[in-house]
């Protein structure tokens, strides 16, 4: 259980990962911002909204891909401003209830995401995952293991492959456990094992999770996904991306336009675990982005709440993102 007393407690824990998912940190933000102002002493609305502006700016430094993220922290300063000419009190009251109702939703995006995706996925065989996109990566259920949890309810035989996902083996530590306490058939693999089983025909579709999906439909994750979708194409598998629509960032034209996180050389060069121990010669450097970009044309659907979309991305990320907002194309 991870209790955090502070906004420094808070933005230390998605920095270093004990918080992580998108959807994860989009209801981490939403929350931190319930308990700043929690936390705030305000004589006014007004000051109580002053107090909060600064601390969506604490929480938006804390990693700059995951566009839900920022999606949070707007949505719920948005009420916040609605309610600064109100008593402070107020304040906090709405910013609570917003934040709760973030993380109430997210389950039910996940539940309502996995039943589209679930469609997908073969009667019997095998799918392959990158990374976590499961309850842990959100506040419960998960996006690409929300979809394959639905099918394996919905009484689809399957296999998962996990790809172990370096540096830091999401796939190996968090995605096998949760697949495993589901009593989900699964196998761990090295991420270079996925050619090799894709060559076999031991593949039968890829699905992934998302940080930021841009206006255009190329799809920021986990470093990794991006090889995995070229190597999809290249054996005519299926690639899904399972994301909310929190994730769809509309604002954001292509995945050149994404910022995507460099994270300290660290976890390449060092073992993880209690020992720390080096795994490359002192003195060698380490390159690591947190994230890829696999572009809109090697991803064969979108999986969100609001349904499956599929190319012209353009087109379908802007009309889905209308419906959800009642409005009219």
């Amino acid at each position: 259980m991870l209790d955090c007393r502070s906004l420094e407690q808070l933005c230390e824990a998605i920095v270093s990962l004990r918080v992580r998912g998108a959807p994860a940190i989009g209801c981490a933000a939403a929350l931190g911002l319930a308990l700043a102002a929690h936390l705030a002493e305000a004589g006014t609305g007004k000051e109580m909204v002053d107090k909060l502006e600064l601390a969506r700016a604490q929480i938006a430094a804390t990693r700059p891909t995951a566009v839900n993220l920022f999606w949070a922290l707007d949505r719920v300063m948005e009420v916040a401003r609605r309610a600064s000419a109100q008593e402070p009190e107020r304040v906090r009251d709405r910013v609570l209830h917003e934040a709760r109702e973030i993380v109430a939703e997210d389950v039910q995006r996940c539940r309502s995401l996995g039943r589209h995706g679930a469609d997908l996925l073969p009667d019997e065989g095998n799918v392959l995952t990158h990374c976590n996109a499961g309850a842990l990566a959100c506040a419960g259920y998960g996006t690409a293991l929300g979809v394959i949890r639905a099918a394996f309810e919905a009484g689809k035989r399957l296999h998962i492959w996990v790809d172990e996902t370096r540096p830091l083996l999401q796939g190996a530590r968090l995605t096998a456990w949760e697949l495993h306490a589901e009593g989900i058939p699964c196998t761990v693999i090295c991420d270079n094992a996925a050619a090799s089983l894709m060559a076999a025909g031991k593949v039968d579709c890829v699905v992934v999770g998302a940080d930021r999906i841009a206006a255009n439909g190329d799809v920021a994750n986990k470093i990794g996904t991006y090889g995995l979708a070229v190597l999809a194409r290249a054996h005519e598998i299926p690639f899904y991306v399972a994301a909310p629509l929190s994730t769809l960032d509309p604002a954001t034209s292509s995945g050149a336009d994404i910022p995507i996180e460099q994270r300290d050389a660290a976890e390449v060069t060092l073992v993880a675990g209690r020992l720390r121990k080096p795994i490359t010669p002192s003195g060698v450097p380490a390159y690591n982005p947190a994230f890829d970009v696999t572009p809109a044309h090697l991803v064969t659907a979108i999986i969100t709440e609001r349904g499956v979309l599929r190319a012209p991305y353009t087109e379908a990320i802007r009309a889905v993102l209308a419906a959800s907002q009642g409005l009219t194309e």
